[in-house]
């Protein structure tokens, strides 16, 4: 974990003003748990971030995520990070979640139930996969 938190200030500081970074609530909702102090860190780090817009049709787009990839019941807030960012256009979702979101053998489903739904798949990655040399 120390390895990815490295990794992920190391983008913040030499990608960061690449890319226009949106968040969701989603995140701001789990970066408000655990910690108090930790907590508040995280939430002042995101709070000039906008916020993507949650739009009627993330809900649809994330049940359908859970039952054609299929994902296990706990991961239902991991398909509303994939349909959120799907649903606002985003050309990337940068995650650490290697389990249910940025997941090789899961990603041709996940893009093919996006599709289906007419959008395009944003690219699902680690902020690793972003750092230049």
């Amino acid at each position: 974990m120390a390895s990815h938190q490295q990794m992920t200030r190391e983008w913040w500081e030499s990608r960061r003003q690449d890319f226009d970074v949106f968040v969701s609530q989603f995140v701001i909702d789990e970066a408000s748990a655990g910690d108090p102090d930790a907590a508040k860190r995280r939430l002042d780090f995101l709070a000039d971030i906008p916020l993507l817009d949650p739009s009627d049709d993330v809900q649809p787009l994330a049940a359908e995520l859970m039952k054609r990839v299929p994902l296990p019941p706990k991961a239902a807030s991991d398909s509303l990070h994939i349909a959120i960012a799907t649903v606002n256009g985003m050309q990337y979702l940068l995650t650490w979640n290697c389990t249910h979101i940025a997941n090789a053998e899961l990603r041709f489903n996940i893009d093919e139930v996006i599709r289906g739904f007419g959008y395009q798949p944003p690219v699902i990655c680690t902020s690793e996969e972003l750092l230049k040399e």
